[in-house]
């Protein structure tokens, strides 16, 4: 893989982590229709997730192992910045939570996301790449 190629998936990575993070961010803030506004952000990152794996897949041509390794760190950066965001809230609003579990998350957050997005995008390029082949 040339270096040309390896900045553009890790720059979209970087950007479409700091979309999910923001995503997280923006719709948590309005205190009414709290659901409501929960769902829409995970639609709007399912939606994100599916355009960062066709793309990488149709405009990319990334190998199946890539394209779910790329879509795993872009979804860990943003889980990285949710975590970040809830460890600044915590230390500037009043919480009963210790605020060790708050560091935590810093690492734990990332990982737990990344891992199912990973076998998720896994599973999906797979499909691409079959139905790409018997096109």
């Amino acid at each position: 893989m040339d270096t040309p190629r390896r900045q553009s998936w890790f720059g979209i990575a970087i950007v479409i982590g700091i979309l999910y993070g923001v995503i997280g961010i923006v719709f948590a803030l309005p205190a009414n229709e709290v659901r409501l506004w929960r769902l829409a952000a995970w639609v709007v990152s399912a939606a994100l997730y599916a355009t960062h794996i066709g793309y990488e897949h149709l405009r990319l041509h990334n190998p199946v192992l890539a394209i779910a390794s790329h879509a795993a760190v872009a979804v860990a950066i943003g889980a990285f910045m949710l975590a970040s965001a809830a460890t600044i809230h915590k230390a500037v609003a009043v919480s009963h939570a210790p605020y060790s579990r708050f560091l935590l998350a810093l690492i734990v957050w990332p990982i737990v996301t990344a891992t199912p997005a990973f076998v998720v995008a896994l599973f999906a390029s797979m499909v691409l790449a079959r139905l790409r082949q018997a096109a």
